[in-house]
């Protein structure tokens, strides 16, 4: 590879920037794929809320407690657990939004009449499903209330009116605020955006211009012109993610746990895998309209609908989710809100940094093998 072609590839990008900042239009598909997603795929009602329980009592009073759960559709038991540790690492990896932790003493205080504290651990980090779904507890409880008091009616025991003293702790966003989930996963629509409205046209802009075959008669490789055609938009995507990530902070306030370098790594990595995506896109089409609307169907849209972003990806049908698992923002997006809100690392976000890697070489695998130095 030889580094001055590369440069001169990438000078020339730069000026084609600069000489056609034209907006790219959308699609007559856009409506239609835009509707069957709303229609079908998505709904703005949370069903199967991941739990976690930490059972300290484990008596038929408890027991029959965690059924109410249990049997409601709105929730989803994904595993019982017996101290804080496991608890707090489902809700770091994102496998649980909530943690339920009954006392050991559940039935005595239960049955004697006095109040019983039981704790609920919940993941703010998506204020609007964590509301929801804190809605959601609240009704199991008091129905379990009104159930348990008319049942002492009947048996003659004592029991107080409001049995079970709730005791809810949000942890990560405990105001709920909404921007402080919406900003972090804006990142991720941010760069996809380069890469869905800029490098899709970079290679099929020479094709319509009739500059390819001079590129074509040069000493130029394929992978010197991948790279040079891909280095001005990777700059640009950086220089929108350290805006972002100011704005975020000094705009919005929204707070940083986590470590900064790391949230650059895994954004460069998401980046590169993005814009060169959208450069074999322009290699194969050869046409600036249609890269541009197969790019926006491909990555832009699966990455703002299907991501988690907008809408919870456990509430979705089965078949939508296991197609969220081809859409490499949903691992990035869990990456931004886990670096961002809960402070952790590597270790607890590396099967999604694999993910995002895997889908980076994928990208630029095909974007070079894709190009062929020859006029068809």
């Amino acid at each position: 590879m030889n580094l001055r072609r590369v440069r001169a590839i990438y000078r020339k990008e730069f000026l084609q920037i600069r000489r056609d900042p034209r907006s790219l239009s959308l699609g007559l598909g856009i409506p239609i794929i835009l509707i069957v997603l709303f229609g079908y795929a998505l709904s703005l009602d949370i069903e199967h809320v991941p739990m976690a329980i930490w059972d300290q009592d484990n008596t038929k009073a408890s027991v029959d407690f965690i059924l109410n759960f249990k049997n409601s559709k709105y929730f989803k038991i994904v595993g019982y657990h017996d101290s804080y540790k496991p608890l707090q690492r489902h809700i770091d990896y994102g496998t649980a939004l909530m943690a339920l932790v009954i006392p050991k003493d559940f039935s005595r205080d239960l049955y004697s009449g006095r109040e019983v504290p039981v704790q609920l651990i919940l993941d703010g980090s998506d204020s609007n499903t964590a509301t929801i779904a804190l809605g959601y507890v609240n009704s199991v409880v008091y129905a379990y209330n009104t159930n348990i008091v008319l049942q002492s009616f009947n048996k003659g025991v004592p029991i107080n009116p409001e049995a079970i003293d709730f005791r809810p702790r949000v942890w990560f966003n405990q105001d709920f605020e909404s921007k402080n989930f919406i900003v972090p996963g804006l990142i991720a629509i941010i760069i996809m955006v380069i890469a869905a409205l800029l490098t899709s046209l970079t290679v099929a802009r020479e094709w319509e211009r009739g500059t390819m075959e001079q590129l074509i008669s040069t000493p130029v490789r394929p992978l010197e012109l991948v790279l040079g055609k891909f280095t001005p938009y990777f700059i640009i995507g950086m220089i929108d993610l350290v805006i972002a990530v100011l704005m975020g902070r000094f705009v919005f306030f929204v707070p940083f746990r986590g470590n900064i370098v790391l949230l650059f790594a895994l954004s460069a990595v998401f980046l590169t895998g993005a814009l060169s995506l959208g450069i074999f896109i322009s290699i194969a089409t050869k046409n600036q309209l249609l890269a541009s609307q197969i790019a926006i169907l491909t990555s832009f849209l699966p990455t703002f609908l299907l991501s988690g972003f907008t809408y919870e990806i456990f509430n979705m049908p089965k078949v939508v989710q296991a197609i969220t698992y081809l859409v490499p923002a949903r691992y990035f997006i869990v990456c931004l809100r886990g670096i961002y809100l809960k402070g952790v690392g590597l270790r607890a976000l590396w099967p999604n940094a694999v993910c995002l890697i895997v889908f980076a070489v994928i990208t630029v695998t095909l974007a070079t093998k894709k190009f062929k130095k020859k006029i068809l």
